[in-house]
Order: structure tokens, then sequence, then C-alpha cells
């Protein structure tokens, strides 16, 4: 009878136990650094969703300030508060609707026969022109504009035209102003190529480009770097080729390829697009749309910015299991150090990851190199994925986002709920704001609003929109609280104290103090996720929010003298603790609203 094979216990033991080991290890290593790839990308891919719906927010905006100013401005000249037939009264009425729309190039008022009066921005920085023409001189574009305005009902967005008077591209925005069904003349609202320039400028990063082009994809339409190739621009060619744009990336647009969207979490009605640079680096290219793209303009909103924010390449993964698999076969203890040592910064990562979930990105760590290069390309693309969340997390609310993903939603369905409403507003702004050029007016605005918006946020409050100067908030939702009156009254107060704090510091400086009225009401809303499938505010609506901007403008009745007055209504005061300083003013008969309204001054 043959003799069977006999082996070795020692060498047989190191053989099994050492390849088990090893095999182990890997797979625990492999699915650890595919999990963490695959949350990145996950991560990257709602970076990006919310990103691009920023974009389109903060583009939209612009655009919606001068649909409103035009429609605004129409009312305004059927109701005789303003008439081309003053020259000055509607140039001063002109330089405050500039004043707040810093990228609008010019405006223009001009009656059916063709007499204008014009208000262009001027070459300077803050400068306004204001220009009568009187119909003999006639400007063909504006006769052309007019004669398309009669025939038209509703506001309309021009195709970007180059202006041979002025030299330059402009998308014009067109109110007809109808009297009774009878037209009477044109609102002509104007941006440039520079100022849309500007505003991709102000909101691109480092990592990010933002872009718009024409929706046939041919056109350059604006782009931070647009303004070096202006010189090209002309009335047969009033956009510049993207062949021709000064981005060599974005040149190669009809050479990139499209890829799936979905495959890295993107939404499909997004465009996804990859390339490389002339450094041979991946780039990904996103476009807006569909029902994501602007419906007024005719541009298409997009962006570019290094692979490394959606995809982690793990070409040498295969190496380094292997690397590892042989190490570890040689001593279990050797093992268990390099399993160690690898998956500490893979814990780093997950660690990392977790707290970008929950956006605290104050406490995020920026992950340190590696000498394994796997990990150090997931590491330098997860610090690349929190660069870049956190330059689009001050389009988003953070209390709602964090809401969201605690709940496992996507969306923030209406419901009823007591909240109580504030609204701030600065008392004569618009003649104080005269004397300032965009950018003083800009500085200042900002900084009145971030005294208010730190109050708000540190209370629990939502910043629900700046209007102009003016504010409002709203306490109670996302996040129910358990009074929110009290909390919205602390907000006051805290404004209140910061108000004339900054005010001690402009008389030191030689400034007039800024006056402030603050309105504030509580009672039930519906607050939610409003408006149309393609574009919704998280929101509240209500007669409760009426109420608050009445108090806030009843301000100026109360006490036009005060520094700051903050007026709410008796249903705030019944909620408000012992600690809070109260004055009865009485009853008053507030726009909108039949009965009186009992109101209380709260005193700091």
């Amino acid at each position: 009878m043959a003799q069977k094979r006999r082996f070795h216990i020692t060498p047989t033991l190191t053989t099994v136990i050492g390849t088990f080991v090893a095999v182990t290890a890997a797979l625990v290593l492999l699915v650890q650094v595919a999990t963490s790839e695959k949350v990145v990308r996950s991560l990257g891919g709602e970076l990006i969703n919310v990103g691009m719906d920023a974009l389109e927010q903060a583009f939209s905006e612009q655009i919606k300030a001068i649909e409103e100013a035009g429609a605004y401005t129409e009312a305004a000249l059927n109701s005789g508060a303003v008439l081309i037939s003053k020259p000055q009264e509607t140039e001063e009425y002109l330089f405050g609707m500039l004043s707040a729309m810093e990228h609008v190039s010019f405006v223009i008022i001009a009656d059916k026969d063709g007499n204008s009066l014009q208000v262009d921005r001027g070459s300077g920085d803050g400068v306004l022109v204001p220009n009568f023409v009187p119909a003999r001189q006639k400007d063909p574009a504006l006769a052309r504009l007019i004669v398309a305005s009669a025939r038209q009902t509703e506001a309309f967005w021009t195709e970007p035209q180059f202006h041979n008077a002025r030299q330059h591209t402009y998308v014009t925005h067109v109110q007809p102003v109808h009297d009774r069904g009878v037209f009477e003349g044109v609102i002509i609202t104007a941006m440039s190529m520079h100022g849309l320039s500007e505003i991709t400028a102000d909101i691109s990063t480092e990592l990010v480009t933002v872009f718009m082009i024409h929706p046939d994809g041919g056109k350059l339409v604006a782009h931070p770097r647009l303004p070096d190739v202006f010189d090209r621009l002309t009335t047969v060619s009033p956009l510049v080729d993207l062949e021709h744009s000064p981005d060599a990336f974005l040149a190669t647009l009809q050479e990139t390829k499209r890829v799936r969207a979905s495959r890295y979490g993107i939404d499909e009605g997004h465009e996804l697009r990859v390339g490389y640079d002339a450094d041979q680096q991946k780039r990904f290219i996103i476009l807006e749309k569909g029902e994501h793209a602007p419906e007024s303009l005719p541009v298409t909103i997009g962006a570019h910015f290094p692979a490394e924010i959606l995809e982690q390449p793990l070409d040498q993964l295969s190496n380094s299991i292997l690397i590892g698999m042989a190490l570890l076969g040689v001593s279990l203890i050797g093992a268990g150090l390099l399993a160690h040592r690898i998956s500490l910064p893979i814990r780093r990562v997950a660690h990392g990851a977790r707290a970008v979930a929950e956006l605290d990105l104050e406490n995020t760590q920026e992950l340190p190199p590696s000498r394994v290069r796997e990990l150090d390309d997931l590491a330098s693309g997860f610090n690349s994925m929190v660069a870049g969340l956190n330059a689009f997390r001050r389009y988003v609310p953070r209390a709602l986002v964090l809401e969201l993903l605690k709940e496992g939603r996507a969306h923030a369905p209406p419901e009823e709920r007591e909240v109580a409403v504030l609204f701030t507003d600065i008392a004569g702004f618009t003649s104080a704001s005269e004397g300032m050029s965009a950018r003083d007016t800009a500085e200042f605005v900002n900084h009145h609003l971030s005294l208010l918006g730190h109050e708000i946020r540190s209370r629990g409050g939502t910043i629900d929109k700046y209007i102009g100067d003016s504010v409002m908030a709203f306490f109670g939702a996302p996040h129910r609280l358990e009074n929110p009156a009290e909390l919205a009254a602390q907000a006051a107060i805290g404004m209140d104290v910061a108000i004339r704090a900054d005010n001690a510091e402009r008389a030191k400086r030689g400034l007039a103090p800024v006056r402030v009225r603050i309105g504030l009401h509580v009672g039930p809303l519906i607050v939610g996720d409003i408006g149309a499938p393609d574009r919704v505010n998280y929101t509240v609506i209500g007669d409760t929010v009426n109420v608050a901007a009445r108090l806030e403008s009843l301000g100026t009745e109360i006490d036009d003298k005060a520094e700051v007055i903050i007026l709410v209504s008796k249903a705030v005061a019944d909620l408000l603790s012992s600690d809070f300083k109260l004055q009865p003013v009485g009853k008053h008969k507030v726009k909108g609203k039949q009965n009186e309204i009992e109101v209380v001054r709260l005193v700091p």
C-alpha cells in the first residue's frame, strides 16, 4: 500500500495560517477601501447636486431682481409715481434701482414715441451717468425694442446683442408698459457679458470654475476670464466661440465624452461630461439641462472641476493587496502590525466621512498624506471634496440639510407649525445709500446683515431670505422649538445690542447711525418646500408673516427717531418670560387686517 505524503506541521501551519490571515486581511482592506470610496463618491455627487442648485439659485436671484424691478417700475409709471416728463426725479429713481443691482449695466425708460431717459453705470465703479435722449435722436436698437414691445403684453429677455454705440454685448430684459391695455412705452434693463462674468467669478472657487454658454452649446456667454477676449466681440459675432475661449479646457467641450450622471449620484437632469486638461488631468463638466435650466435667459449654467471630487482612483489596489499578503505571510505579528498601519488612515477617512455627512465641516480635519499611494489619493480626494463642500455650503441652510439627512428625506413637505416670524428693515436706507457707490452699498449691507444673521442663527432661527437691506427669519422650523417666540425675542434684543455697538463705532468715524425697525409675530404657518417641481424654497407662508411685516413697518409711526425699535404682537408678549421689558403701545390698525392689533414694544 502506497504511503500517503506527509507534511511537516511547522511549515504547514505557517503556510495555511499565513495564507488564511493574508487573504482575510487583504479582503478586509479591499472592503474598507471600496466602502470608503463609495461613501466619498456618494458625498461628491450630493456636493455637485447641492452646488448646482446653489448656482442656479444665486443666478436666479439676480434675474428675479431685474424682473421684479421692471414690473415695479411699470406700476410706478402707471400710477404717476415716476414720470419721464420729470427727468431729474426719474434719474434719482433709476439711480436707486441701479445701486441695488450691481451687475446691471444700464436702464432705459422710453415712451412709445422714442423719448428716453437712460442711466448707465459708467466706466468707473459705482459712477452712474444719466442721459435724456429725445425722439429726434433716433436709436435704431431702441426703436426695434419699442416696436417689439408694442406687440407684447409680458416682459421678455432678448438674445445677446452687440451694441455698436457701447462696443459691447448685452442681454436685455424688456418690460412693456401698458396703461389700461394701451401701450405707453418700455423699460429696458441690460446686463453686459462683463456683469454676467462677474457673477461667475463671484461663485467660482479655486477648484470649481463656473461659466455660462448659449443653449446651442457653441458660444460662451460668461466666464471669470471672459473679459480677456472682449475685443473679439462684433455685431456679427456678439458672443465668443468656445474654441476661442480663454479657458483652454472649456474650449474642448465638444471633444469631451458624455457619461451617465446617475453613476456618480448626480441628478439625471444634469448633463455630465469628462475630459482631460492640457496637463492630462481628468476633469468633469456639468451642465444644467431640461427642468434644471434657467427659464428666463437664453443661457445654460455649467461648471468644471477636478475628477477627484467625484471619484477615487484605485489602480494600485491589487498591487497593495499582493504586497500586503506577501508581508502578512511572513509573520502573523507583522500581518497584525501592517493591518493596523493600513487601517489607521481608513478609519480617519471614515471618521471624516461621518463628520461630513453631518455637515460638521468646522471640526473636519484635513487628512494627512500617506506613503501608500491609494491611501494618499483617497486623502487628497477627500480633502478636495471638503474644500468644495465648504465653498457651496453658504448657499444652503445647514439646519435644513441636517434635518433631511437625519430623517432620510430629500425634501421637506409642507406642514402646519407654530412659528415665530421676524422682520427687520433699515429706516431711510434708500436715501442713505444714494451717496454711496455700488461697492460701498454692498459692503455696508453685507456688514449689517452679518450682524443680524449671527443673532438669528445663535438662537436657532432660520434665515428665510434677504430682501435688499431687510431680513426675514423664522423660529420653530426646521427644528421644533419649545418656545419659538422667546428665542425670536432674544434674537431681536441681541440685534438691538449689536446695532447700538456698531453705531458707536460708526460715530467714531463720523458716520450717521443706522436706524433699524424690527417686527415680530407668532402663530400657525405652513412651513416646508414651496414652489414649482423644478425649483423650491424652504419657506413659510400664512397670515403670521404678513402681521410680522406690518409690525416692522409700524415702527416708523410709533417712534421714527428711535435708533432701534422692536414691536411685537400681544401673542408674542404673552409667551415671554418676566426677564423681558415690555411697553404696551395700544391697538393699531395695520394694512391687510380688518381688526386692530394690540402692539407691544420690546425694550432692551
